[in-house]
């Protein structure tokens, strides 16, 4: 048995709140500096392996940004090809269309330094994990529906 769209969907945006944590940290503590504007790159042996703890969590940050931004594509895919909800495949198109932004906006936190870069990479964060918790909702609203023998224009009358 394998795991449901739904699930699938619930992990991926649960992974991108976590992301987000976990980008909040990595400004906190200025991990984007040890880079030294050297995107995407950064200190250590050839600029591929962290030197230090701060370098550590940039690399881990983007690491786990683009196993997030591949489950997000795979979202989309999967929606897209399963002829699920339109609302759901829109929803996760959203976010797949910020995909390339955010990386735009992250390399600019690491060129840049700036508040405004900083404050797009975050606004495109948040643009991407409300499409996901709404395609989320969605998916969980629409199997509960199923489960108990009500469909959307049964819904539509309540």
């Amino acid at each position: 048995m394998g795991i449901s769209f739904r699930h699938y969907l619930a992990a991926t945006t649960v992974g991108t709140f976590a992301l987000i944590l976990l980008g909040v940290y990595t400004g906190k503590i200025g991990a984007g500096l040890t880079c030294a504007g050297r995107w995407p790159f950064c200190d250590g042996w050839l600029g591929l392996f962290p030197a230090t703890w701060p370098s550590f969590v940039e690399w881990f940050h983007r690491l786990v940004a683009m196993v997030v931004g591949f489950m997000i594509l795979g979202a989309g895919l999967i929606s897209y090809r399963g002829g699920h909800d339109s609302r759901i495949t829109y929803a996760l198109g959203v976010a797949i269309l910020m995909l390339p932004l955010q990386i735009l906006f992250g390399a600019n936190t690491v060129l840049n330094f700036g508040i405004t870069a900083s404050m797009l990479h975050q606004t495109a964060a948040q643009l991407i994990f409300a499409s996901l918790v709404y395609a989320t909702a969605l998916a969980f609203w629409q199997a509960s529906n199923t489960q108990n023998g009500r469909t959307d224009s049964a819904v539509a009358g309540d």
